[in-house]
């Protein structure tokens, strides 16, 4: 059963930067977010297509880990995507996507985070809690864009 769940956060700070900051530099943002632990690399380049980076981050009170391939980057829509392919979500969701999209218009910058996943059964809950914790990283990011 293939689902959406789509969420969409104003930022002061430059989209630009914070496009680039998740593109290039995702293991900075362990030190931005109290969400994110670590983000490291295993295979590839940062910020390239086929990349391959696992996350340790904290949901609902609990240490989680997730593995992703850096599926598609459209520089010029300042887009990311990054398919699940090991973690804790996988035991919940048959497939799960984020998608990242920065939209700049003058001073107005729009984060749009997009998940796709297939649940395995109707029963299973959409992924608000999770949409919760990358609205929080989105706000932290933000935030320390902000203070420099």
């Amino acid at each position: 059963m293939a689902s959406k769940l789509v969420s969409q956060t104003k930022i002061k700070s430059s989209g630009d930067v914070f496009h680039d900051l998740l593109r290039h530099q995702p293991h900075q943002i362990s030190n931005i977010s109290s969400h994110v632990q670590s983000c490291d690399l295993h295979d590839g380049e940062w910020g390239t297509q086929g990349s391959i980076i696992s996350w340790n981050y904290v949901h609902d009170g609990k240490d989680m880990f997730g593995k992703e391939i850096i599926e598609e980057i459209d520089e010029e829509k300042k887009s990311i995507t990054f398919k699940v392919i090991e973690g804790h979500i996988l035991e919940v969701y048959k497939t799960f996507k984020l998608i990242c999209h920065v939209d700049t218009n003058g001073e107005d910058h729009l984060v749009t985070w997009t998940f796709e996943y297939e649940k395995p059964h109707e029963d299973v809950e959409d992924p608000h809690s999770l949409m919760d914790v990358i609205v929080g990283i989105t706000k932290d990011i933000e935030a320390h864009h902000l203070d420099q």
